[in-house]
């Protein structure tokens, strides 16, 4: 293979790789740090040794380049606000909107200002806003103090809102839908899915719906939009049931109002007064889905198998799909038999202190032979 040839068949990203089901053109810088094609994994053993029947696919979004699935959106806001002539971005976050923002505007030239809830956020996203050279502001109050914030502050400062009510990153969240139905060959019969700020289930709904050829709500998002002139052949032949699980802690869709005080130790589904709650809902009635919760407990619990038993370490927030699609399959609620695919959302280095958190991980031994050895073997 030639130089030029190795050079064609680089991956640059999901919005080359999606263009004609984009609201970009020929004019649109692309602000991309290769995002996206990220892996679906068959899990094995879990099924196996739980004794159930489905064949369940995980969508590890953890693999992104900051690690969640927030640069799928960000690569198409960060775009359209070089596009607009932005020199400045700004977003509330939990922890991983505030990463891909500031990684995002670092790779755009623009400064990212990012709003986050003081000593409520992880240390290993915090960090990354930092290292990407973010203006961190830390608030006293919670998410959604930030995102109240943010709305108020664009109006009076040149500043480009970058979180999900900002309708280009749920075109570039959608994508994930497209990802899973070519990988597939088809629709999964049920999409299960962690919702904090509810963008990402709102996203794979629009994504699912284009998929089938249907307009879907995507069409009138942006301006200019109404004919959907993006919108292509089918791609498959039916949407999946949409299933968004939360922390009951922080579980407004299951209150049905926002919830004033959220707590959880997923941090990056702690939000009590989701800004996609109308699209949320329209994706999980739609489809003939439903919302449920879990507990820390569980969703610890379940983070820990995921990475034992398959060997995918994922965050918190993400183990809540897999933790409610269990439960659903073991009560039926999920029939047998089904083809299931579960988001996760972000990498489980996002927040190493939780996943170790009460356990004796490791172990000390002298520096010898014997005692490897017998550690090794105590351990077989």
């Amino acid at each position: 293979m030639s130089a030029s040839s190795k050079r064609a068949a680089l991956y640059t990203g999901l919005i080359d790789r999606y263009r004609d089901r984009l609201p970009v053109s020929d004019s649109t810088p692309v602000i991309s740090l290769c995002e996206g094609d990220t892996p679906l994994i068959r899990l094995n053993n879990i099924p196996r040794e739980l004794d159930i029947d489905a064949e369940i696919y995980v969508k590890y979004e953890g693999l992104n380049p900051t690690a969640s699935f927030k640069d799928r959106g960000m690569t198409m806001a960060v775009s359209k606000a070089a596009e607009e002539g932005s020199r400045a971005i700004v977003c509330a976050s939990t922890g991983n909107t505030s990463a891909a923002a500031a990684a995002y505007a670092a790779r755009a030239g623009m400064t990212a200002f990012v709003l986050i809830p003081e000593g409520k956020i992880a240390m290993g996203k915090l960090a990354q806003a930092i290292a990407h050279g973010a203006v961190v502001l830390q608030i006293k109050g919670n998410f959604d103090d930030g995102m109240r914030l943010v709305k108020e502050v664009a109006g009076e400062a040149p500043v480009s809102i970058v979180n999900s009510i900002n309708p280009y990153r749920l075109q570039g969240q959608k994508t994930a839908a497209f990802e899973i139905v070519e990988a597939l060959g088809r629709a999964p019969d049920y999409h299960c899915i962690p919702v904090g700020n509810a963008g990402n289930i709102s996203g794979y709904w629009i994504g699912f719906s284009e998929a089938v050829g249907q307009t879907t709500a995507s069409c009138t998002l942006y301006e200019g939009a109404e004919n959907c002139p993006y919108l292509l052949e089918a791609m498959t032949d039916k949407r999946p049931v949409m299933v968004g699980y939360q922390a009951d802690g922080a579980a407004p869709f299951l209150r049905n109002e926002p919830v004033t005080s959220p707590e959880t130790l997923a941090t990056a589904i702690r939000i009590g007064n989701p800004q996609s709650w109308d699209l949320a809902h329209a994706a999980v009635n739609e489809s003939g889905g439903w919302f449920d919760e879990v507990s820390d407990e569980e969703l610890l619990a379940t983070q820990a198998m995921l990475a034992r038993r398959e060997g995918v370490f994922c965050e918190p927030a993400s183990a809540v799909s897999l933790c409610g699609t269990l439960r659903d399959l073991q009560s039926g609620k999920i029939p047998a038999g089904s083809l299931i695919t579960c988001t996760l959302t972000g990498h489980g280095l996002k927040d190493p202190d939780i996943a170790i958190r009460g356990r004796e991980a490791v172990e000390t031994v002298q520096a010898e032979l014997g005692a490897v050895k017998d550690a090794i073997l105590r351990n077989i």
